[in-house]
């Protein structure tokens, strides 16, 4: 068996879970979500643990069961604690300004670039260069993160941009000067 996928996922106290056919609706103390389950994937809840059950041991089904398992866990987990991506602006006057609650960017455009969040998602600012997206859905966090990151990537050669915090940028060294004995 899938090791990821037999484990139990622990429902703490305060989270309600409701399975009706395909659809698990899962609510806690930061909000509810629901997603809807593959048709092969049996989920059960027992006792205080939510249960996912695949029907064979083919490929595809164990592929469905640790990964119906891992959305579940981070469904329970989502509205308990919630998600949170911290994002980096390096640059030159690069810097980033909260508007009510959406978010303005300035990343080196001729005009700010404006970010308005969906539903479920909040921007906090502690520094000018620092941006940290939070909301209970993980999915839709990482989205929101990585379209930021999209609006001005790293560059290689200076290494200005927005980056994942703690991200690693290799940069190139750029033109290299003439070599010793060359024509000249």
């Amino acid at each position: 068996m899938s090791r990821v996928g037999k484990a139990p996922i622990p429902i703490p106290k305060g989270v309600q879970v409701k399975v009706t056919g395909r659809t698990v609706e899962v609510k806690g103390p930061k909000g509810a979500l629901s997603r809807d389950v593959h048709p092969d994937m049996a989920v059960a809840v027992e006792d205080s643990t939510l249960l996912v059950r695949r029907p064979t041991e083919l490929q595809h089904h164990r592929a469905l069961h640790g990964l119906s398992r891992a959305l579940l866990a981070n469904m329970v987990r989502g509205v308990t604690e919630g998600f949170k991506v911290d994002l980096e602006i390096h640059g030159v006057g690069y810097r980033a300004a909260k508007q009510g609650t959406a978010l303005t960017l300035q990343v080196g455009y001729s005009h700010p670039v404006e970010v308005a969040p969906p539903a479920g998602i909040t921007f906090d600012l502690p520094q000018p260069t620092r941006i940290t997206v939070t909301g209970i859905d993980k999915e839709l966090v990482g989205q929101v993160a990585a379209r930021i990151r999209a609006i001005r990537k790293p560059d290689p050669y200076k290494g200005k941009g927005i980056r994942y915090a703690g991200e690693r940028i290799k940069l190139k060294p750029g033109k290299a000067g003439r070599t010793v004995g060359g024509k000249a």
